[in-house]
């Protein structure tokens, strides 16, 4: 596929291009020609830190300048990478396992679709040496079902390293040996959350299992297993490479954030420049929207925005200047995968806030039934307050309802529907009163 003439990648590159003070590392690759290829990569330093990490690094010292670099996870949890690593049991006779969580499901956000199409040796290279770094010998790319390019796109890159030593028997001459499959999935939200994605890899209905114990002792088949996103793996050779030390001191061009490295941020909606763009953390919702999105559209007011994804937080205008990161959402702002929706004044949250209802009504999995039916509820109850018909009582009912998903719900996806739920009754409580009637 040539992805240079995609219209969606053609806005992405100019966003990049916005002076940003900073420095690209998941990006630096995306406007060079053919750097989809093994070629291309090795020429701008591809496989290097792979040849470190196999060469002068223990697996020990792999995984303590992980921890050291504080890369979190880029899924949306924000885990510590190293410290996930850590908690695989060493000199175990049993097999390992790592699965790269390429199940790009989250509305808005398609970060991890562009790294596969334009720098996917950096991904592989990244999970070669997590594997490495756990002992781990077979690894799985889940990819979502609709990226079908995008999965034969991997499987020729795949064979490309292996052709050339990269990934197969004896990688680099160092007696490590671990092969790389693509797995599609069927397109199923809930399969981003990671043990209902080993569920759907063994060929089960893609539900999520009750944790403890957790994938790094008991995953795939029982054994011990990572599993990270594409994004987190991506970020994997430039610490090995030049070291934790400097992955650190990236990301100073917009301030003070408790997270070093950088991001991959989507941008959508009302805003003149939507696209993609690497940024650090600490952003605030205005400077995304006037330093990367070149400002609201002409004759659009700022009113919210949906951040992180569906499962984020509805932010008002009083909200654009808190620093984004993954400790945020305790104000309001969630950073989530990195997705942010800017709407203007023609968008009524009430409307909007059924369309995300109605999302996780359709995604639910059904295994519990706060999510099952609660989420059912809520979007019938914004159907009818949408279509002027609200009834007295719908506001404490949306209230109720948003409790019972955060409290009960059996997984993620229940609890993150109350996060647009609960911010939205916060923040525009006079909409919801006035489509009660």
């Amino acid at each position: 596929m040539n992805t240079d003439a995609d219209p969606c990648f053609s806005v992405c590159i100019r966003v990049q291009k916005i002076k940003s003070l900073m420095e690209k590392v998941l990006s630096a690759r995306f406007d060079i020609p053919n750097a989809h290829t093994l070629d291309v990569y090795l020429q701008t330093g591809g496989y290097k830190a792979l040849g470190k990490a196999l060469k002068e690094m223990t697996p020990e010292q792999i995984i303590d300048e992980v921890k050291k670099s504080a890369l979190r996870g880029r899924g949306g949890a924000g885990f510590s990478a190293g410290m996930k690593w850590s908690f695989v049991p060493k000199d175990l006779p049993k097999p390992k396992y790592l699965v790269c969580n390429a199940d790009e499901s989250e509305p808005g956000t398609f970060k991890d679709r562009l790294i596969m199409e334009k720098d996917p040796h950096s991904m592989l290279e990244g999970m070669l040496i997590a594997a490495y770094a756990i002992d781990c010998h077979l690894a799985f790319i889940y990819i979502r079902g609709e990226y079908w390019h995008i999965k034969e796109l991997l499987e020729r890159a795949i064979e490309e390293a292996r052709e050339r030593g990269y990934i197969g028997k004896n990688i680099l001459g160092t007696g490590f040996d671990c092969d790389i499959i693509v797995h599609p999935g069927a397109g199923a939200y809930i399969c981003g959350e990671e043990t209902a994605l080993l569920e759907s890899l063994e060929g089960r209905r893609g539900e999520p299992r009750l944790r403890p114990p957790y994938p790094t002792t008991h995953g795939y088949h029982g054994q011990p297993t990572v599993v990270n996103n594409v994004e987190t793996f991506s970020a994997v050779p430039a610490i090995v490479a030049y070291g934790a030390a400097w992955y650190r001191s990236l990301g100073t061009a917009y301030g003070s954030s408790s997270t070093p490295g950088t991001k991959l941020y989507t941008l959508l909606g009302h805003v003149n420049r939507p696209g993609l763009f690497e940024a650090p953390f600490g952003l605030t919702l205005r400077q995304v929207i006037e330093d990367f999105g070149g400002g609201m559209r002409p004759d659009s007011t700022f009113h919210f925005a949906l951040t992180g994804g569906a499962a984020g937080t509805i932010a008002p205008p009083a909200l654009l200047d808190i620093p984004i990161d993954y400790a945020s959402a305790a104000l309001g702002v969630s950073l989530g995968a990195g997705a942010f929706l800017i709407c203007d004044q023609s968008v009524s949250p009430v409307a909007f806030l059924r369309e995300l209802m109605h999302f996780f009504e359709a995604e639910s999995c059904g295994k519990c039934t706060p999510c099952r039916i609660g989420t059912r509820q809520a979007r019938e109850i914004l159907d009818r307050m949408a279509g002027g018909r609200g009834r007295a009582g719908d506001v404490i009912e949306l209230t109720r309802l948003a409790e019972i998903l955060q409290t009960a719900s059996f997984c993620g996806l229940g609890q993150s529907a109350a996060l647009p739920l609960k911010s939205a009754l916060k923040h525009f409580a006079g909409d919801f009163e006035a489509a009660e009637g």
